[in-house]
C-alpha cells in the first residue's frame, strides 16, 4: 500500500495530520453528512461542515478543488446514504462511486452500485470503511501511480478493485468506540 484516502466522519483533521507524518501519500477526504445522506469529498484542504444540502456540500468540495465521491450507495443498512432519486438528481456532479464497501454485507448493494456507475459513466472505487485498525485494507484499488487529482482520476479509470467483506462483528468495535466517546 503506497497511498491511502482517509475520510473521517465530519472532519479532515486526522487526515491532515496523517498527511504530515505518513511516509506514503495520503489523500485528505471527509464523509460529510447532509440531510439526504453522506457525500465524500476527496483532495480537500479543510473540513466542510455537515448539515448542508447536498448541492451546497458539493459546491464546497469543488471550491477546494476536490472530487465528489458517493460512499456506500444502495446499502440498505445505511441510514446515511443518498437514495436512488437523489443520486439521479446529482449524477452529473458525481466524480466517483464506491462500488465495493467492505462493511456492506450484501453483494446486491455492490451490483447495483456497479450498474449505476456503468449506466452513467462514473468512475468506480472501493472502500474499507475501516473503523478499526484490523479493517484497513479490506478493500482497495490497484491502480497506476499518480500525481495530483487529475492524474488520480486517470489512474482510477485504469484501476482494478479488490476486497473482502468485513466480518459483521467489526460493527461492535465501532459501537464500543462510540460508547467510550460518550463517556
Amino acid at each position: 500500500m503506497n497511498c491511502i484516502a482517509i475520510a473521517d466522519h465530519g472532519t479532515t483533521e486526522g487526515a491532515l495530520k496523517m498527511q504530515d507524518i505518513a511516509p506514503f501519500r495520503v489523500i485528505v477526504a471527509e464523509e460529510i453528512l447532509t440531510p439526504h445522506g453522506e457525500i465524500m469529498g476527496m483532495f480537500l484542504k479543510e473540513t466542510i461542515p455537515g448539515g448542508l444540502p447536498p448541492e451546497e456540500t458539493i459546491s464546497r468540495i469543488r471550491a477546494q478543488g476536490g472530487l465528489v465521491c458517493i460512499p456506500h450507495p444502495f446499502d440498505p443498512l445505511r441510514g446515511f446514504r443518498l437514495d436512488s432519486k437523489r443520486l439521479e438528481e446529482l449524477v452529473e456532479q458525481i466524480d466517483i462511486l464506491e462500488v465495493f464497501n467492505a462493511r456492506s454485507p450484501f453483494l446486491r448493494s455492490s451490483t447495483r452500485a456497479r450498474n449505476f456507475a456503468d449506466k452513467y459513466g462514473i468512475l468506480k472505487s472501493a472502500g474499507s470503511d475501516a473503523h478499526t485498525l484490523g479493517e484497513i485494507g479490506n478493500a482497495y484499488v490497484e491502480m497506476p501511480e499518480f500525481n495530483g487529482k487529475n492524474d488520480f482520476l486517470n489512474s482510477l479509470a485504469n484501476g482494478k478493485i479488490f476486497g473482502q467483506r468485513t466480518s459483521p462483528l467489526a460493527h461492535f468495535g465501532s459501537l464500543w468506540a462510540r460508547v467510550r466517546k460518550q463517556f
